[in-house]
């Protein structure tokens, strides 16, 4: 089928763009982790808190992925970081980021000007878990506003995940939320996936959050 080829050739380049990435990130010391979850589930938020908490112990850069606007963008910029956007919607409204799209942005940052770089990829539970990039650790936050099934229905994102991040946890009272529930249903996607909950407004998770990052950083590649 000429669409199944067309597809394959599309990923293979990919791929080969992604390992490019990968060298890159390498060559400059770069430790690299992509953040995936669907539009709303506090994405932009939770990468806000965690740069102000980590830019005095480390050199941090972001390239923030969206369709159209820098919004989420213009929200980081008073943090003084090196920041790139990727707008997709010029380019067809791709709803992920492309190994391509990152080696582009890469050009946008000086050779040791950061040492962790830290992608939102575009707000979607499907396309970004298909698509390589070369980083080192891919993160999924998942809003419980959102419900306990998510897992289960978009499997590739918790099973390619190093971390969860389950979001929002202060609205946790408000909801008719079982946390005991959506674990479950994440470990059968991926049993030994590690499960932080978070919140951003409260500060909930955050110390443990931070931990993982810099033990990440400190252990290397996958």
């Amino acid at each position: 089928m000429a669409e199944i080829k067309v597809i394959q050739s599309i990923m293979k380049e990919n791929d080969r763009v992604a390992e490019e990435n990968r060298q890159w990130f390498d060559k400059n010391r770069v430790f690299t982790i992509n953040l995936m979850s669907s539009p709303g589930s506090g994405k932009t938020t939770i990468l806000e808190k965690t740069v102000a908490r980590l830019k005095d112990r480390f050199k941090i850069g972001v390239i923030e992925g969206d369709i159209y606007t820098s919004a989420d963008a213009d929200r980081l910029r008073p943090l003084g970081i090196p920041l790139v956007q990727i707008n997709t919607g010029p380019f067809g409204g791709d709803c992920h980021l492309s190994a391509a799209m990152i080696r582009a942005a890469l050009d946008g940052f000086n050779p040791g000007e950061i040492e962790l770089l830290f992608i939102e990829n575009v707000g979607n539970l499907v396309c970004p878990a298909e698509f390589e990039l070369g980083v080192e650790r891919d993160v999924a936050i998942l809003s419980i506003a959102e419900g306990e099934d998510k897992p289960l229905k978009y499997p590739l994102l918790f099973r390619r995940a190093h971390l969860l991040l389950l979001s929002k946890m202060d609205l946790l009272p408000h909801l008719q939320y079982d946390r005991k529930l959506v674990e479950e249903n994440v470990r059968k996607i991926n049993p030994k996936l590690p499960i932080i909950p978070v919140s951003a407004k409260t500060g909930e998770g955050f110390d443990s959050w931070i931990e993982w990052i810099v033990a990440q950083m400190k252990n290397g590649k996958k």
